[in-house]
């Protein structure tokens, strides 16, 4: 079995590690915040105490990161990624878009490949195998990871490097700019005296049914400050188009009071709040 390095120990990076452990990979994991790669030591990984020891003899690295800075430290400015031997395959699956997908791979040694591989799927999703992985890169780098991707659920190729990156911005604008609308119909609803499961089953049945199942979910951690980051990702390759839908989630999520909560807590205010 391949030697797996893990950079990168939230939520969705601790979810990712448990199923590698569970379907049989070797992993090293290392985390800015050491404490938070407890629950991956107790089932089988081994933890470093910096990226470049994460690395070292790794046949595949991973990084689930906040943001493109956070890769950038973790991966290259550490220097972890020059000590990457030659024919390491480097996963990038944080959500950074398809323009840091390129500066990325321009700071990785040539012999380095790099795959774009964000997820559409909860935690919960990923401790069952049951993500969705956009994959995008050379058919070679994707041949060659897809079997430790195919452990975490179904990989849909997305095209050449970036690709990947630049469907998961779609997929999220999607989802914040409906789960926003599902917050501001009971916000309605609310305000006409519509009690909120009559207005949440109605809604179920409609063009909106499948954000509702998003909007009530329970076992989902999206937070919202994250949410608020992808937004403005995609507003930064929109440029000036006006995309008001998304403007305005963008500015309720950066609003939200309460921004490490799952995104479906955005339902939660009281009418009070919302007006």
């Amino acid at each position: 079995m391949q030697k797996t390095a893990l950079l990168g120990t939230g939520t969705m990076g601790t979810a990712i590690g448990l199923r590698l452990l569970a379907t049989g990979h070797r992993l090293t994991v290392w985390n800015r915040t050491a404490a938070r790669t407890a629950s991956l030591v107790d089932a089988g990984a081994r933890a470093a105490r910096t990226p470049t020891e994460a690395v070292q003899d790794a046949d595949v690295v991973i990084t689930m990161l906040t943001d493109a800075a956070a890769v950038r430290d973790a991966l290259v400015e550490s220097g972890a990624a020059s000590t990457l031997r030659p024919g390491t395959a480097v996963i990038e699956m944080s959500t950074i878009g398809p323009q840091a997908v390129a500066e990325l791979a321009g700071l990785l040694p040539s012999a380095v490949p790099l795959v774009d591989a964000p997820v559409a799927g909860s935690a919960g999703a990923a401790e069952a195998g049951r993500l969705v992985v956009l994959a995008g890169g050379a058919d070679a780098a994707v041949d060659r990871v897809a079997p430790l991707l195919e452990a975490l659920g179904t990989v849909r190729r997305c095209g050449d490097s970036g690709r990947g990156a630049a469907l998961k911005l779609v997929l999220n604008t999607a989802l914040v700019t409906a789960v926003t609308a599902v917050a501001d119909a009971l916000a309605v609803a609310d305000a006409v005296g519509v009690d909120r499961r009559t207005a949440i089953d109605a809604l179920g049945t409609g063009p909106l049914g499948g954000a509702v199942t998003r909007a009530t979910a329970t076992d989902a951690a999206f937070a919202v400050a994250l949410a608020a980051k992808d937004a403005r990702l995609a507003l930064d390759v929109l440029g000036d188009v006006p995309a008001p839908v998304l403007r305005a989630a963008a500015s309720a999520l950066a609003a939200a009071p309460r921004p490490h909560d799952d995104i479906a807590r955005l339902t939660d205010a009281a009418p009070e709040e919302q007006r």
